[in-house]
C-alpha cells in the first residue's frame, strides 16, 4: 500500500530538489521511498553518499526519530505520518 513520507532537506541543498526543501513522495516501504528519491534527485543522491556507496561523513539520513545507519535494513512499511530528514553537517572557521 502507498502511503505518503515527508522529505526535508537543507536549503543548502534545494539546487538539488528542484528548488524544494519539503516535499512528498508516495512509497510503500522506506528503501522505495529512497529509490524513488535518487531516482527522481539524482544530483541530491550524489552529494550524499560516496562513489563506494556509502554515506558521506557529513551526511545524515533520519527515517522519523532513527538514524538510517542504525536500522537494520530499510525494507520498513511506511505508515501515515512517515518523515525522511536529511541532515548534512556544515564545518569552517
Amino acid at each position: 500500500m502507498m502511503t505518503a513520507i515527508e522529505i526535508s532537506v537543507p536549503s543548502l541543498l534545494m539546487d538539488c530538489t528542484g528548488g524544494h526543501t519539503r516535499f512528498t513522495m508516495h512509497a510503500a516501504t522506506l528503501s522505495e521511498t529512497l529509490e524513488q528519491l535518487w531516482s527522481a534527485y539524482p544530483l541530491l543522491r550524489r552529494h550524499l553518499y560516496q562513489e563506494s556507496g556509502k554515506l558521506r561523513p557529513h551526511v545524515l539520513l533520519f527515517y522519523n526519530d532513527d538514524n538510517i545507519e542504525w536500522l537494520d535494513n530499510l525494507d520498513i512499511p511506511l505508515k501515515a505520518g512517515d518523515r525522511l530528514l536529511v541532515l548534512q553537517a556544515v564545518s569552517g572557521g
